[in-house]
């Protein structure tokens, strides 16, 4: 599965699942923005797995909305 992307002024938010052991998906978030020609990259999870990939992805996305509406243009994300 391809990961999705989301945009909002320098920053990028990717949102992905990923497969864990118990056979179970998570949804993942890697936010970033480019900063004096440096990227900083934070990785979030949602906090519930899931038993498809494709609800696992539809939380992710969710995060990765709920993420880019929590910054502004020239905040720097911790």
């Amino acid at each position: 599965m391809t990961a999705i992307t989301y945009t909002k002024a320098d920053w990028v938010a990717q949102a992905d699942i990923q497969k864990l052991a118990d056979g179970r998906y998570r949804g993942v978030v890697l936010i970033s923005k480019e900063a004096d020609g440096t990227a900083q990259d934070t990785e979030h999870t949602v906090e519930a797995a899931s038993d498809s990939p494709e609800e696992a992805l539809e939380e992710a996305k969710a995060l990765a909305h709920r993420l880019l509406a929590d910054v502004t243009p020239d905040e720097r994300y911790q």
